[in-house]
């Protein structure tokens, strides 16, 4: 069977590379041990999406930090995540694969995240897959970060596909709600959570712990 999509859009962070245990270290460490929170693991990760500047609000509540302390805590937890995953990095089983056929069948691909352009090009740049994505947005060309479907329309429109016709890859239920509000399919990677919770959204049409197998190679024809 081949699939109708005529373009892929992807999250970054959980869905390229296996990165949101170390993305949630660097949070707690922020979080409680600096800023004397005493968040649950629970918490932090049901808590750890979006511009980070949200996380903190949604938190600690507003007014709690001015903008520029809520900037520099983010870059502060941003480094931190990187010197540690640094050593572990390197993208899903079957993703590099992927994006090959992909690339070399000219069907345009982009990165919609939530993720500053600090963390993005830290995974573009040290895997040298820039290459691959016609469009690239990130935290700073959004407006209203996900569930909001901002990221992933900006992304089709760059890519001059219909939004009907791209195809999402997330890991987060929030991601794939980003997706249904853009109009979107999914494809969810069970990286950080269990197939359960995807359980009655509709416009989720495979689960998969990597980018490994036939529905995959299918995809690309």
């Amino acid at each position: 069977m081949q699939h109708p999509y005529k373009a892929f859009i992807f999250d970054l962070n959980g869905t390229m590379v296996n990165d949101m245990e170390f993305h949630q270290r660097a949070w707690t460490d922020i979080l409680n041990n600096e800023l004397g929170g005493n968040f649950s693991d629970a918490e932090i990760k049901q808590n750890m999406y979006g511009k980070n500047p949200e996380v903190l609000v949604r938190m600690f509540g507003k007014g709690k930090f001015t903008d520029e302390e809520m900037e520099a805590l983010s870059m502060k937890k941003e480094k931190a995540y990187q010197d540690v995953y640094l050593p572990h990095l390197r993208l899903v089983p079957g993703l590099q694969e992927f994006l090959d056929k992909a690339y070399a069948a000219n069907i345009p691909m982009a990165i919609g995240s939530a993720a500053i352009p600090f963390n993005i090009n830290f995974v573009l740049d040290n895997l040298n897959i820039r290459k691959y994505f016609k469009a690239i947005v990130s935290a700073n060309e959004v407006e209203v970060s996900k569930p909001h479907p901002e990221t992933f329309l900006k992304a089709a429109e760059q890519m001059m596909v219909s939004p009907a016709d791209c195809l999402v890859f997330e890991d987060v239920p929030k991601g794939a709600e980003t997706a249904k509000n853009a109009g979107m399919p999914c494809v969810i990677l069970t990286t950080t959570h269990h197939p359960e919770e995807f359980a009655g959204m509709d416009n989720v049409i495979h689960l998969s712990p990597d980018l490994t197998g036939e529905f995959f190679d299918e995809l690309i024809k």
